[in-house]
């Protein structure tokens, strides 16, 4: 019986023995990065995004301009690519999640342009969500006529689409819509061939396309404006788009006056204009613009990004009083409030590297942005230590470059320290290599970059970011990674999975991600969850 005993007791220490080793196996096994798989366009290791996830970050990221490593043309291959690859619906939802979701306006249209030869009730459905303005349904046009999406014609249900738009506006909205060129809203009429249905839309359709009309039935708003190209010296101000009016000789009282209607973000796009034409020597002019722009309310229902608050504040002239130009820092920590708390130790990765000098929304001759995706990416990282004092910012080029930051500065201030470290290579695995040789803690790590990492190629079979997450997750099992990519290139430095999130875009839906993810929300394909969740 006791031999028994002992044989039985040695069985179970093996089976137990057994058992550890499965639990051990499959602790190591979570911890080996999975090969990197393509090379990306800078020549480095990188793994390939399913083509959803890839048409994603292309429709929140690009505006069919030139990047650093790809001209505008390459891109526009590439999302018609990716789009023969993906179902329609997922084309039509993530259409409706750019343009509402990611603020974006080319690649929405274009989305829409390539739906519209596939699915034309999804068409219909998607158009009337998306293309909403002026400034997409131009767009929208160029696409079709172009030819990029296989044909030059809008085509009848197209057509329709357009119709329908025009039929939803009054005539006071449609004459405000009319601004732009490449085709004029005159040029879209003369394709779509509406038909009016009062005697006011009639003359406005015939205005618009240079026919005769009778001038008496014209909308008031039409017949307001034609009486002040005649005398805009004498006749008020008609009530419309200020773009309207700048070619006009106007005088300080009346630019003050464009001044007092404008939209917030017209206020904030043109402060340098307005000094340039005497409104802010105007007694009480200067307390009432500051007055709008640091309206809260205001700048939320502008829905304004925190870039281009970057971009007013950075561009200011000094005729600017100073008292306006400090209302544009309030201005940005108000468009900043969404930007997470986040419990526990976070660490902010910042890539300065040359590549970030692109322009955030690509080269486009005569309307390239002056903010560089290096602004972007020093922005985001300043928003998230204003909202979390402790947290550790390591800018990155070939290696982690030393910039010194205040806890207690502003955004802006924080972020022109960032952007100035510009120059040097990509090495997106440098942080974590300085964390992994420090045996540091964290909770949470936060790219933001172009993700085009090349001085860390390796013989290793992964890219160097995930042999070095490999490390830290070794000593911090909790630790989670979200790489915020500002550029459309369809690659990544690190594999989506339950505790890394890779996303696309610089707008608001930016930060929402990171709230959820950090508050526990698995990664992996989460952006695209929230992209088929949109109900059509």
């Amino acid at each position: 019986m006791l031999l028994a005993l002992m044989m039985a007791t040695k069985t179970s220490e093996r089976r137990n023995h057994i058992m550890a080793n499965k639990t051990l196996f499959s602790t190591i096994a979570s911890l080996v990065a999975r090969p990197a798989d393509t090379i990306n366009e800078a020549g480095g290791k990188a793994y390939a995004l399913s083509p959803q996830q890839a048409l994603a970050q292309y429709a929140l990221t690009g505006c069919l301009n030139g990047t650093f490593y790809a001209e505008a043309e390459v891109q526009l291959a590439r999302v018609i690519d990716l789009c023969s690859q993906v179902d329609d619906t997922f084309i039509a939802r993530l259409a409706v999640y750019a343009r509402h979701e990611g603020g974006m306006k080319d690649m929405p249209a274009l989305l829409c342009a390539i739906l519209s030869t596939r699915d034309t009730r999804l068409f219909n459905w998607v158009a009337r969500s998306v293309l909403n303005s002026s400034r997409l349904i131009r767009t929208f046009v160029q696409i079709m006529r172009s030819g990029a999406v296989g044909r030059k014609s809008l085509g009848t249900r197209p057509k329709k689409v357009i119709i329908d738009w025009l039929n939803r506006l009054d005539d006071d909205t449609l004459f405000r819509q009319s601004i732009g060129a490449d085709p004029s809203l005159g040029d879209i009429i003369k394709m779509v061939h509406p038909t009016p249905a009062t005697p006011a839309r009639e003359a406005l359709y015939a205005y618009f396309t240079d026919r005769p009309h009778k001038a008496e039935v014209l909308p008031t708003l039409v017949r307001d404006f034609e009486a002040f190209k005649l005398s805009p010296q004498t006749v008020s101000l008609p009530d419309v788009p200020f773009q309207m009016l700048t070619s006009f000789p106007l005088g300080a009282k009346q630019w003050a006056d464009i001044a007092r209607r404008a939209s917030w973000q017209t206020l904030r796009m043109n402060l340098n204009t307005l000094a340039r034409n005497g409104v802010f020597s105007l007694p009480g002019m200067s307390a009432t613009i500051a007055s709008r722009l640091r309206d809260a309310n205001a700048i939320r229902a502008a829905r304004v990004f925190p870039y281009q608050m970057l971009s007013a504040a950075r561009h200011v002239d000094t005729a600017v009083p100073q008292e306006v130009q400090r209302v544009l820092e309030d201005a940005m920590e108000i468009s900043v409030d969404n930007v997470p708390a986040i419990a526990g130790d976070v660490v902010i990765c910042v890539d300065v590297s040359g590549s970030m000098e692109s322009s955030i929304t690509g080269y486009r001759k005569g309307a390239t942005s002056k903010i560089r995706c290096v602004d972007v990416a020093a922005l985001i990282a300043a928003a998230v230590l204003r909202k979390n004092p402790q947290a550790h910012v390591i800018p990155f080029a070939d290696d982690v470059v030393s910039v010194s930051l205040r806890t207690g500065a502003t955004v802006l201030e924080n972020t022109n320290r960032l952007a100035a470290a510009l120059g040097g290579g990509t090495n997106c695995s440098a942080p974590l290599t300085r964390l992994n040789a420090q045996r540091a803690k964290a909770d949470l790590i936060i790219y933001v970059s172009d993700n085009q990492s090349w001085v860390d190629a390796r013989s290793t079979h992964c890219t160097a970011t995930m042999q070095e997450w490999t490390k830290f997750k070794s000593r911090n099992r909790r630790a989670r990674m979200v790489c915020i990519n500002l550029q459309p290139y369809g690659t990544a430095q690190a594999t989506g999975s339950a505790d890394i999130l890779n996303i696309g875009g610089f707008s608001d839906h930016v930060f929402q991600m990171i709230a959820d993810f950090a508050q526990g929300q698995d990664g992996g394909d989460s952006l695209i969850k929230r992209i088929e969740a949109i109900e059509l």
